[in-house]
């Protein structure tokens, strides 16, 4: 190392991660490709066409298409189209792939000197869809 680099000159090339960066839709985030922003069980997606994710549990089976007509906003580009509450006449056309449960999560409730504890196990329900097509 001369005089002249600095002690981070090795990290200065490498590219870092933001908080809360989206890095699993295969480089799509932040493209000028048309987005929506969907209301499903009770949360609220920002969805491009092809997206995978990870929604609260649907009543449809596998390989069978749903339609959330609940569009909160197109971002096209430049251009927006803001709801009030919601776009009239939008959906999104998505495929369901699978139906699932997450992970085990364990609660464990103690309360010391008192002789109380408490286990319990939980493991939420999931569907999994990908977005096909955005239509205005």
């Amino acid at each position: 190392m001369g005089p002249s680099a600095s002690p981070d000159a090795a990290y200065d090339s490498e590219p870092v991660k933001e908080r809360g960066q989206v890095l699993h839709n295969k480089g799509k985030r932040g493209a000028k490709g048309m987005h929506a922003i969907i209301v499903t069980g009770g949360k609220q997606y920002k969805v491009a066409e092809g997206d995978t994710l990870f929604i609260e549990k649907l009543p449809a089976e596998a390989d069978s298409q749903v339609v959330f007509d609940q569009v909160l906003a197109i971002l096209d580009g430049d251009s927006a189209t803001i709801g009030t509450p919601t776009v009239a006449g939008a959906k999104v056309e998505a495929t369901v792939l699978k139906n699932g449960k997450g992970k085990k999560i364990r609660i464990f409730k103690y309360n010391p000197k008192k002789g109380y504890r408490k286990r319990q196990g939980h493991r939420q329900p999931y569907t999994k869809v990908e977005i096909k097509k955005i239509s205005a």
